[in-house]
């Protein structure tokens, strides 16, 4: 985004508390922006709106890839929508491409009728090689989501490598989507991400796999007793149902919505709230100081006679990287 394109500081705000699309969807290109003209305009923006922030519901959804979770989202938003007259937010994360960086972004397709809901926002935003198989500006994307008057934001991960740990580090609630009838449920079953989650739902129950699902979940349900109790007094549920069908979706929803209850009552979604921002923040360090290193002339010009010399065996790595590190503390950066 270019400086003319911009638009003032005052404009971005009244447009998203007025929860005006394009200016949302303008606003959310600028803090996108990898420019550095853009990073403290972007930065502004972001503490002018805060005060319209926080009231959310922010729903994190994995899950393997063909489990269903757009077609899981598309069915899911129209309930809120038409039975609960509520607006959605869906942040949809597409893979990039790691040879030339560009990214399908095709979740508009894929959710059909949310797609052409009024009441409905889908923001598709490339993952660009970022750690965790969501976008880089994520987090603040809820933020401006939520100025806007979006009840509910659903944040779709692409499901893959370590996302699971970064969608649990933004959302209220994690739902992990599985599927019956593919190899053994428990075995395939990884406790790391189980441990994260505060739901758990079987999609296609439906025509012959009913009967597959319902197994499933009770195998679920048996090895997810087996864990410790979460600090947070939530226990975590596996309910089934059928994107496809539209069944099970509002039980899902009354889950969600008991565990919103539940964490409200006992202070837990605030202290859960102010320790990701915590975690944000020293993530953006190390991001920012990332950034600031690659940009840096000196590094830039020694960088490619290390990594050649690494290459040919003769410089080892942590030599070379506390080289760099020196050269780029020594300038004062």
């Amino acid at each position: 985004m270019s400086t003319r394109r911009r638009l003032p500081l005052e404009r971005y705000i009244d447009g998203i508390v007025r929860g005006d699309r394009v200016t949302l969807a303008r606003a959310i290109t600028l803090i996108e922006s990898d420019r550095p003209a853009d990073m403290e305009p972007a930065g502004r923006l972001l503490d002018s709106i805060l005060p319209h922030t926080g009231r959310a519901r922010r729903v994190g959804i994995t899950g393997v890839p063909g489990v269903g979770k757009s077609t899981f989202i598309d069915a899911l938003g129209m309930h809120l929508i038409r039975e609960r007259r509520e607006r959605v937010a869906v942040l949809s994360i597409d893979p990039s491409s790691p040879v030339s960086g560009g990214s399908i972004l095709g979740d508009k397709t894929r959710m059909e009728r949310l797609c052409v809901e009024g009441n409905a926002f889908i923001r598709p935003s490339p993952a660009r090689g970022h750690l965790g198989g969501v976008a880089r500006r994520t987090r603040e994307t809820i933020l401006l989501c939520e100025a806007a008057g979006f009840e509910n934001i659903l944040i779709e991960t692409v499901g893959v490598g370590q996302s699971e740990t970064a969608v649990r580090s933004m959302c209220d609630f994690f739902l992990l989507l599985m599927l019956a009838g593919a190899g053994d449920e428990l075995q395939g079953m990884k406790r790391g991400i189980i441990e994260m989650i505060d739901g758990m739902a079987i999609n296609k129950a439906d025509g012959d796999n009913v009967r597959r699902a319902e197994r499933a979940r009770a195998e679920y349900a048996g090895a997810l007793h087996l864990l410790p109790a979460s600090g947070d007094g939530w226990a975590p549920r596996v309910l089934t149902c059928s994107a496809l069908e539209g069944t099970g979706i509002d039980q899902i929803w009354e889950m969600v919505l008991e565990h919103r209850a539940l964490l409200e009552a006992n202070g837990y979604l605030a202290r859960r709230r102010s320790r990701q921002a915590l975690a944000w923040m020293e993530e953006l360090i190390v991001l920012g100081l990332e950034d600031r290193f690659r940009r840096d002339d000196a590094i830039a010009a020694r960088l490619p006679e290390l990594r050649a010399a690494v290459e040919r065996g003769e410089a080892t790595p942590l030599g070379a990287s506390g080289e760099l590190l020196r050269l780029f503390s020594g300038r004062g950066a």
